[in-house]
């Protein structure tokens, strides 16, 4: 051995300084460099084997590890971090296992994420569609988002604690225009449909509808105003909105009851704004931005969900435009005539399904 040769620090072999990699204190042939260290995939530097923190195929050194890379929660896959899904409590999925369900796609109760608008308001209708019987299941979550989010982010999916066997689609803020033109409500119900969902059926279930408080009217003063307008609907034509609603009484009493008639929509708004039913009243007035139409029972039939959206759009803009004395006035012909200025065909088949509408009977499809 000379000045130009040195011992392999692993194995000992003899071999020319140059040939010779620095590891540390250690100094390894070509042959041992290449059986006991690998280079980071990541940043390219060389590591013992030993203290390699990614995988098979993926050599990462301890702090491109730790700073690009996470671990499934389910498999245990390493993925980067820009690739992960990431639940309420912040931990990461892969996509396959996401796609399964088991990142919580069923958010808890409580759940409010950053409201998305859809379309040009001020009107926009939020809802809650309650289904039940098929199972508090992830996967079948999943499946019913990527009906609903095929093209946007239309909405998400919670728990209710009323529901048996269930869960409940939220929707983002969406306009009527949005609802009836842009997001994929058929594809949706159709897919819950198939999964054995029911919403009409097992009688726990609601359909919700959230209507922005910006909508009616320009200050709060106004927007009582209107609300008030609509209670005093409600109260006078009750059993037209109970056979509109598709409720039972008893399922009316326990879920939305009503407040009571009053000759003026003030009256009634005053009990309201004193929580005479809490939240499981008809309308719930009390929320800080939108106001929350309870009365309607659950639904997977397509042209009852928008003919429920078309009527609570529709009262609102008679209550926003029309004074108190010319509504009580109306009776209840002449409160559809003034709904139906826009062009409405689900509303006006509804209608007649509810033998709510003077026209020639029709056929209705059962409702599940």
């Amino acid at each position: 051995m000379n000045e130009k040769t040195q011992p392999c620090t692993h194995c000992g072999a003899v071999h020319p300084r140059v040939n010779l990699t620095w590891m540390g204190s250690a100094e390894l042939c070509p042959e041992c460099l290449q059986r006991y260290t690998v280079c980071c995939d990541c940043c390219g530097e060389r590591i013992w084997m030993a203290n390699d923190y990614g995988t098979h195929y993926l050599h990462l050194c301890a702090s491109c590890r730790a700073d690009n890379y996470v671990t499934c929660e389910n498999c245990g896959a390493l993925i980067p971090q820009e690739d992960a899904h990431y639940n309420d409590e912040d931990e990461a999925y892969c996509d396959s296992c996401y796609e399964r369900g088991y990142g919580g796609t069923i958010h808890n109760y409580s759940y409010k994420p950053e409201p998305i608008f859809y379309g040009d308001g001020p009107l926009y209708l939020g809802v809650e569609l309650e289904v039940d019987e098929a199972g508090k299941d992830n996967i079948n979550a999943v499946q019913a988002l990527r009906a609903f989010n095929q093209e946007n982010v239309y909405g998400y999916v919670k728990s209710d604690g009323s529901l048996n066997d269930g869960f409940e689609l939220v929707t983002h803020p969406c306009t009527l225009e949005t609802h009836l033109q842009q997001v994929p409500w058929r594809e949706t119900l159709e897919a819950l449909r198939g999964m054995g969902y029911r919403s009409h059926a097992p009688g726990t279930c609601g359909l919700h509808v959230h209507v922005s408080r910006k909508a009616l009217g320009k200050d709060v003063y106004e927007q009582e105003e209107t609300i008030a307008k609509l209670l005093y609907i409600f109260e006078r034509f009750w059993q037209e909105i109970l056979r509109f609603s598709r409720r039972t009484e008893s399922q009316i009493n326990h879920w939305a009851a009503r407040y009571g008639y009053k000759d003026r929509g003030e009256e009634i708004l005053k009990e309201a704004k004193h929580g005479a039913n809490g939240r499981y009243a008809c309308i719930n007035p009390t929320n800080t931005d939108t106001i929350k139409f309870r009365v309607f029972r659950g639904t997977l039939k397509y042209n009852t969900v928008i003919a429920t959206l078309q009527f609570v759009a529709n009262l609102c803009r008679v209550a926003t435009s029309l004074p108190e004395y010319r509504i009580q006035e109306f009776s209840w012909p002449a409160l559809i005539e003034a709904l139906m200025q826009d062009n409405c065909p689900e509303l006006v088949q509804y209608l007649k399904e509810r033998n709510l509408y003077v026209n020639e009977p029709v056929t209705a499809e059962r409702e599940v």
